[in-house]
């Protein structure tokens, strides 16, 4: 059943966001996508990932799939807790996002995350959230995309 909400919000969401993307204005001067083909590639990718999970779903029901226990409760405390804080987490990032700078904020929000679920590799987490953070500047940056410098001087 779970399943089948998620495959069902992920087209819901897939076609809204595509829809808001017809919404996006076609630049005169340029590349006559502008900045459409990104957000149309993610709504694709939505879909592309709802139709694989609708196909994972139909291959284990032909199979005969487990079944769940009457007794087993559909959601746990300790799951809903997670997902609480790190919708809390993902909101703070989104709010220092433009006074701490992408690089910054992006290093810190990956490095909480990668602490709380792989637990005891400090360094493999330090390394991999500023890898991340500095080679996706450098790349939105060689792309001309503009991202918020925060206080770095960068």
């Amino acid at each position: 059943m779970i399943d089948r909400v998620i495959l069902a919000c992920t087209i819901v969401l897939a076609i809204v966001y595509l829809y808001a993307t017809t919404l996006i204005p076609s630049l005169e001067i340029g590349d006559p996508l502008g900045p459409k083909a990104f957000p149309d590639l993610l709504g694709v990718a939505m879909l592309l990932a709802a139709a694989m999970l609708g196909f994972e779903m139909w291959k284990e029901k032909k199979a005969g799939g487990p079944a769940q226990s009457a007794d087993e409760p559909p959601f746990e405390w300790g799951v809903i807790r997670v997902l609480l804080a790190v919708t809390v987490w993902t909101g703070v990032y989104y709010a220092s996002f433009e006074a701490a700078g992408y690089v910054v904020a992006t290093a810190v929000y990956l490095l909480a995350l990668m602490a709380w679920f792989h637990r005891g590799r400090w360094i493999a987490n330090a390394v991999t959230a500023a890898g991340f953070s500095a080679f996706t500047y450098w790349l939105f940056v060689t792309l001309d995309v503009s991202l918020p410098k925060g206080f770095l001087p960068l």
